[in-house]
């Protein structure tokens, strides 16, 4: 079976923030994500150190607290602005220690903007030489305009980027949300996978019967050789403990 982490943004949301790592290591998890963490620096840090957690991913850039737009990656003539957030958020990256950032493209569309954001992956990989990042295709439904909508898109800018430490961030919801089927979205990017997330779609619930066979997909993870962690990234249908049935899948 697959390695899982919790993710605490979404997961034992029936508590405070600090409480929910000691909730993650009872329920058995030995990492969590955190999809930002920045305000929550101290309390994040301690509940790492208390639960002996590893913390597998994070988000960059914040949401922009007026337009909620995900980052500036993509957006032409934008570069410094988007470079200038990225250079505070890493002095933080460098406290909290996440093994993996997601980079969030933002909202753009056409070449220009594919550019863009290769040109500043690029730089991240220069200024941040030891940081591994992602990239995520989110589904148009839930992120109108943003601009890395398609895991063929992604692929190409990763191919693009050529760089050991800039992989693709896989997610059951959202791979299902854009091409509908998930699973032959992994057969076609598994290699270029870092980071695994799962969500039972319509609506991001907890894995379960419905368009996506987890016990297959869990069996593909395996004979796949991934060996990276799998993120229950999901939105409870009741309280968190009671939604664990798809950890003991065949």
């Amino acid at each position: 079976m697959p390695k899982f982490a919790a993710n605490l943004s979404l997961l034992f949301t029936e508590r405070p923030y600090a409480a929910r790592f000691a909730a993650a290591a009872q329920a058995g998890f030995r990492a969590v994500e955190i999809l930002f963490p920045y305000a929550e620096e101290a309390a994040t840090q301690e509940g790492l150190r208390a639960h002996d957690l590893e913390l597998v991913l994070i988000n960059a850039p914040q949401p922009d607290a007026t337009s909620g737009q995900l980052g500036l990656a993509s957006t032409p003539g934008a570069e410094d602005a988007f470079r200038q957030e990225m250079m505070g958020l890493l002095e933080q990256v460098k406290r909290l220690k996440p093994g993996l950032v997601h980079v969030m493209s933002g909202n753009g569309s056409g070449a220009q903007a594919c550019d863009t954001f290769v040109d500043n992956l690029r730089w991240l990989t220069q200024v941040a030489p030891t940081q591994v990042f992602t990239v995520e295709p989110l589904n148009p439904r839930d992120r109108p305009g943003y601009f890395l909508t398609s895991y063929d898109l992604a692929a190409e800018v990763l191919d693009r980027v050529a760089s050991d430490r800039v992989g693709l961030q896989y997610d059951t919801y959202h791979s299902a949300l854009i091409e509908g089927d998930a699973l032959d979205v992994w057969r076609r990017h598994q290699h270029r996978a870092f980071h695994v997330q799962i969500g039972n779609p319509p609506d991001r619930s907890e894995p379960a019967s419905g368009s996506v066979d987890f016990p297959e997909f869990f069996q593909m993870l395996d004979a796949s050789g991934y060996d990276g962690w799998v993120s229950a990234e999901y939105n409870p249908s009741r309280r968190t403990e009671d939604t664990f049935q798809w950890m003991s899948y065949p």
